[in-house]
């Protein structure tokens, strides 16, 4: 049975939530923004009204979590009553205090999540290392493990451009995983995973170390305007591998995009390349080739904000792509991030999509300083 501290702290962190969040403030801004979509104009400007509704969104998506913790912490208090006259069991007030510390937890691990990109949708993409057969084993299952992963958090995930290895798993992979804060989330999963295994590729049977990139951007929506200059960019177009039926390498579906970027303020020029085959209409892939490419746009106009305002300054060499986070060693038994020290036995767990560990643990240790850098 809880104790009486247990409940009181447990009812101190929501009163806390309800000040962190401002909720009170919020409730009165929500009212006001709805008002502004009863304007009789109000869908004469699509885009702006989009931009309107997620503000919307996002406030009511906020009242109503925080409504959750206080309905729960409610019932919570009056099961600590109850206990006393003995209407309810020990094990229901249990199962009350359990299910209020879970929602406390959640909120307060959401309320990490406060930079302007967290709450979007996130391009994720991974590419083998050296290594051949081995790395690109390797780069399949860390698909998989973020497939798993989105799945059990119902987002949506579209494969935007996948290329097979020569003998198992892939080279590359283009994943989009829409619904809110999957960037937020998955943010800290850029850079190096590092594999360690007996390869099932090696005839000796001898440990092998691979190594996987992962980059992982925000996926914008049509109401961020990114300007694009149509000077900057070509087309290309090639053949789809893959199953799909008669229409697969007859018909030129898939698409490449290659785009001249111009720093603003080196004056440096680099190509960034996009292909896409998700669709087999080359329109849907012209037309998803640009979101992907405003959204890497978009990312880099934010990590040079971030670097301006000198928010990742501290841990540079621990976020940057090109170093090593994690290590996967499976003879070990063990998963450990570099990062955080954070590690677990539970190998399997991880590569079924089970990370939220190492997602909790990045956002407690570097979210809060880029929050109070804000």
């Amino acid at each position: 049975m809880i104790t009486a501290d247990q409940l009181h702290s447990v009812l101190e962190r929501k009163e806390a939530l309800r000040g962190y969040l401002d909720i009170d403030n919020k409730k009165i801004q929500l009212e006001e923004e709805e008002l502004r979509t009863q304007d009789p104009g109000f869908w004469e400007d699509s885009k702006r009204a989009e931009a309107q509704m997620k503000i919307v969104k996002e406030l009511k998506k906020w009242i109503e979590l925080y409504e959750d913790v206080d309905a729960a912490a409610e019932e919570l208090q009056l099961s600590y009553e109850y206990i006393k006259e003995e209407i309810i069991t020990e094990e229901e007030l249990d199962t009350a205090y359990s299910k209020c510390f879970s929602l406390v937890e959640a909120l307060e691990f959401r309320n990490m999540l406060r930079q302007e990109a967290d709450q979007m949708g996130c391009i994720l993409k991974i590419n083998s290392g050296a290594g051949g057969t081995e790395s690109q084993d390797w780069s399949s299952m860390l698909m998989r493990m973020y497939m798993r992963w989105a799945e059990s958090n119902n987002y949506k995930l579209t494969i935007s451009n996948l290329q097979d290895g020569d003998e198992a798993g892939i080279k590359t992979v283009t994943m989009q995983i829409e619904g809110d804060y999957a960037y937020g989330y998955l943010k800290g999963e850029n850079g190096v995973h590092r594999l360690v295994r007996v390869s099932p590729y090696n005839a000796q049977g001898k440990r092998m170390t691979s190594f996987a990139s992962v980059f992982v951007t925000p996926l914008i929506d049509d109401t961020i305007e990114i300007e694009i200059n149509a000077a900057d960019y070509t087309w290309d177009t090639f053949r789809s591998g893959g199953a799909g039926g008669q229409n697969v390498n007859k018909v030129e579906t898939g698409v490449r995009l290659r785009y001249n970027y111009k720093d603003p303020d080196t004056g440096e020029v680099r190509e960034i390349l996009i292909e896409n085959t998700e669709s087999r209409s080359q329109l849907g892939n012209r037309e998803n080739a640009m979101r992907l490419l405003r959204s890497m746009l978009y990312d880099i106009a934010l990590q040079k904000r971030m670097a301006e305002q000198q928010k990742v300054e501290n841990n540079k060499k621990k976020i940057e792509w090109g170093s090593q986070i994690r290590s996967y060693v499976f003879d070990d038994r063990r998963v450990k991030d570099h990062r955080t020290n954070y590690q677990t036995s539970d190998v399997n767990g991880v590569m079924d999509g089970e990370i939220d560990g190492f997602i909790k643990a990045y956002l407690m240790e570097f979210a809060a300083e880029e929050n109070t850098e804000k």
